[in-house]
C-alpha cells in the first residue's frame, strides 16, 4: 500500500494560469473524494474485523469459563448477560486424552486468531490479541509434555484448594446451591481422574517422591479424619440457615442431600486419593527437581515462563536473583553503619497495627497517595478451619466474579506456625494494595471478559510482592528498621528462589542447598531439608513472587530513569493496574508507549 498521493507530471503553461488552476482544483477535488471514500471503506473494514474480533474473544470466554463450576461460580455472578444459559454441573475432567483434546482446541485458537488483520484491531484489541497469542503459543510449545504436569501439592494442588473453594462457593441463588450439591458428586469422579492420571505418571518414572506423596496424604487425611463433623458440612449448614427465601423444608432438604454427598462423595474420594499415592509411593524414581527427569528441564523452562511471565532466561534469571541478593546486602550493611542500633530494634519489634480489619482500613488510606482512586469495596476477613491450618499458605485472597466485585475475602491461617502479630505486610499483599485492590480495580477496567480468564502468576503476585515490599515504608516503623526489613525480605525472597532454579533446573542435591545458604549463615539441616522438599514438591512456585517482584521493580526504574522529575509514582501504579496482568514484555512494550504521553 502506498501512502500518501502518488505524483504525476503537470505542466504549467504561460497564458492559461486560470485554466490550469482550475484543472488543480478539480484534481484535488476528485483526489480528495477519492481518498475519502477509501478511508471510510477502511473505516468500515476494520469496524468489521474489530466487531468480529470481539464476538471471537467472547466466544473463547465462554467455552472456557464453562469449561468446570467452580470456575463459572467464581467469574460470573450472572452468566445469562454474557449469553450463558445452559449449563451443567461439572469439575471437568482430568484424563491424558481430555490433556491432548484441550491441546488440539488450543492449537485451533491460536491458528483462528493469527487469521485476524491486526493492523484493523483497536489498540486495546491488539494488547489482548498479542497477549492471548503469547499465552495460547507457549502453552502449544508444551504439548508434548502433558505428563509432566502435576495437580497435586502440599501448598497450591487441587486437594488443598478444593475444601475452600467449595466452602466459598457463591450462593447468589436457590438455583446456585441446587448447582452445588450437584456438583459434590463430580468430585469422587474427578479424583478418580486424578490417581489415574499419577498412575500414569509413575508408569512414565514421572511420580513424585516419597516426601512428597507423604505431605499430601498426611494433608488429605487430616481434611477427612472427622468425617460427620467435616467443616463442609458446617459451613453449608450455617449457609443456608442465614439464606433468604428459603422455607424450613428445603433448609432441611439441603442439608440433608450436602451432608450426604460430602460422607459417600467427597469423604470417599479423598480416601480413594490417599489409597493411591499410598500405592504408588516407592515408584517415583527421581529423588529431587524436575531437572532430574529426562524432559525436567525443558520443562521448567516452560513453566517459569507460564507461572511467572516473564521472557528471561534461565541464565538472566540467575544473574538477576544473585546480583539482587548483593545489592540487598549492600543496602543492609549501608543501613547498619548509619544506624548502628538497627539490629537491636531488628530483633524486637513490633507493628503498631495487628488487627486484620483494622490494617485494612488503615491501608486503604495510607495509600491513597501512591496509588489511583478505587471504590470503596467490602472484604470479610475469616479464618482458615483447623483441619487446613497445617497445609495452606498464612493467608490467601479469593477472587470475586467479575460482575460482582463488591464482596471480597481474606482467610488468615490462625494455625501455630504463623506469628499473626507480624501480619501487617501480609494484609497489604493480600488486600491493599495488594491482591484485592489490583483485582477490583482491573475488574472495573472493562477489558475484553477472556481477560479476566488469562492466569499471569507473576503479574499478580509478583505485584503483591512489590506493594508488600512499599508497605514497610507506611507500617509506622522505624524508617532504618523498616528499610532493614525491606532488604532483608527481598534477599531471602531471591534465595528461596535460587534454590528453585538450582534444585529444579541446575539438579542441586540438599549438599548443594546446604552450601549455597551456608555462604548466608543459614546452617540448619532442617531448614535445608524443608526447603527443598518445598521446591522439589511446587517448582516455579516462589518465582512467581520474587521473579515478578523484580520485573516491576525493573520497570520502575526504567519509567524513573526515562522521565526523571516527571516520574509520578500515582501515574505508573494507574498504568500498571490499567494495563492489567499480562507477560512483562508485553508490559514492557506498552509502558514505552506510556513514557511518551508523560513527557
Amino acid at each position: 500500500m502506498i501512502s500518501g498521493f502518488q505524483k504525476q507530471g503537470i505542466l504549467y503553461t504561460v497564458g492559461q494560469p486560470m485554466k490550469k488552476l482550475k484543472h488543480l482544483s478539480l484534481l484535488f477535488i476528485l483526489c480528495t473524494i477519492l481518498i475519502l471514500a477509501a478511508g471510510c471503506q477502511g473505516t468500515q473494514q476494520s469496524a468489521s474485523e474489530q466487531k468480529k474480533f470481539d464476538a471471537y474473544m467472547n466466544e473463547i470466554f465462554k467455552n472456557e469459563v464453562q469449561s468446570d463450576s467452580i470456575t463459572l461460580n467464581y467469574t460470573l455472578t450472572h452468566p445469562e448477560n454474557y449469553g450463558i444459559t445452559d449449563f451443567k454441573p461439572t469439575l471437568g475432567s482430568y484424563t491424558l486424552e481430555s490433556m491432548k483434546e484441550g491441546a488440539a482446541i488450543t492449537e485451533n485458537y491460536l491458528a483462528n486468531l493469527k487469521k485476524f488483520n491486526y493492523k484493523q484491531l483497536s489498540g486495546d484489541q491488539k494488547l489482548t490479541y498479542d497477549i492471548l497469542k503469547n499465552y495460547l503459543a507457549l502453552d502449544q510449545d508444551a504439548a508434548d509434555l502433558l505428563l509432566y504436569t502435576e495437580s497435586l501439592g502440599p501448598t497450591t494442588g487441587i486437594q488443598a484448594q478444593l475444601p475452600i473453594l467449595l466452602a466459598e462457593y457463591n450462593f447468589n441463588s436457590k438455583e446456585d446451591i441446587v448447582r452445588y450439591l450437584e456438583l459434590l458428586p463430580c468430585v469422587y469422579d474427578f479424583f478418580e481422574d486424578i490417581v489415574t492420571m499419577e498412575q500414569e505418571k509413575s508408569k512414565a518414572g514421572l511420580f513424585m517422591n516419597d516426601t512428597t506423596a507423604d505431605s499430601i496424604i498426611e494433608q488429605c487425611s487430616a481434611f477427612i479424619s472427622d468425617p460427620e463433623d467435616n467443616y463442609l458440612i458446617e459451613i453449608f449448614n450455617d449457609r443456608v440457615d442465614n439464606f433468604k427465601g428459603l422455607t424450613d423444608d428445603e433448609k432441611k432438604e439441603y442439608k440433608k442431600t450436602n451432608k450426604e454427598a460430602i460422607l459417600n462423595k467427597v469423604i470417599p474420594a479423598y480416601e480413594n486419593l490417599v489409597n493411591g499415592l499410598a500405592a504408588l509411593k516407592g515408584t517415583g524414581k527421581n529423588p529431587g527437581g524436575l531437572s532430574g527427569l529426562p524432559e525436567g528441564k525443558r520443562y521448567y523452562e516452560y513453566l517459569v515462563k507460564s507461572q511467572t511471565g516473564s521472557g528471561k532466561s534461565i541464565a538472566k534469571i540467575d544473574k538477576l536473583l544473585d546480583s539482587s541478593v548483593n545489592v540487598c546486602l549492600l543496602n543492609m550493611a549501608k543501613i547498619a553503619a548509619d544506624d548502628p542500633a538497627v539490629f537491636n530494634k531488628f530483633d524486637s519489634y513490633e507493628y503498631p497495627l495487628t488487627d486484620p480489619e483494622e490494617i485494612i482500613n488503615y491501608l486503604k488510606d495510607k495509600t491513597k497517595a501512591d496509588f489511583p482512586d478505587l471504590t470503596d469495596v467490602n472484604c470479610t476477613i475469616k479464618y482458615v478451619h483447623k483441619s487446613l491450618e497445617d497445609h495452606l499458605s498464612p493467608a490467601f485472597y479469593l477472587t470475586p466474579p467479575i460482575d460482582n466485585v463488591s464482596q471480597n475475602n481474606i482467610y488468615i491461617n490462625g494455625g501455630k506456625d504463623f506469628d499473626l502479630s507480624q501480619i501487617f505486610t501480609t494484609m497489604a499483599h493480600e488486600g491493599y494494595p495488594g491482591h484485592l485492590y489490583q483485582t477490583v480495580y482491573f475488574s472495573q477496567q472493562q477489558k475484553s471478559p477472556i481477560r479476566y480468564l488469562l492466569s499471569f502468576g507473576g503479574y499478580s503476585e509478583g505485584w503483591a510482592t512489590y506493594v508488600e515490599m512499599y508497605s514497610y515504608s507506611i507500617a509506622g516503623l522505624d524508617a532504618s528498621l523498616a528499610d532493614m526489613l525491606k532488604n532483608n525480605m527481598v534477599a531471602t525472597l531471591c534465595m528461596y528462589a535460587k534454590v528453585d532454579v538450582g534444585v529444579n533446573y541446575h539438579n542441586w542435591t540438599t549438599d548443594d542447598v546446604a552450601e549455597y545458604l551456608r555462604a548466608f549463615g543459614i546452617n540448619d539441616p532442617d531448614d535445608v531439608q524443608t526447603l527443598f522438599d518445598v521446591m522439589v514438591a511446587e517448582p516455579g512456585n516462589y518465582l512467581k513472587y520474587t521473579l515478578g517482584y523484580l520485573e516491576f521493580t525493573e520497570l520502575r526504574q526504567e519509567a524513573e530513569a526515562a522521565l526523571k522529575d516527571k516520574f509520578s509514582p500515582k501515574e505508573f501504579h494507574e498504568f500498571i493496574l490499567s494495563t492489567g496482568p499480562c507477560q512483562f514484555y508485553i508490559l514492557q512494550d506498552q509502558m514505552k508507549d506510556w513514557i511518551k504521553t508523560q513527557r
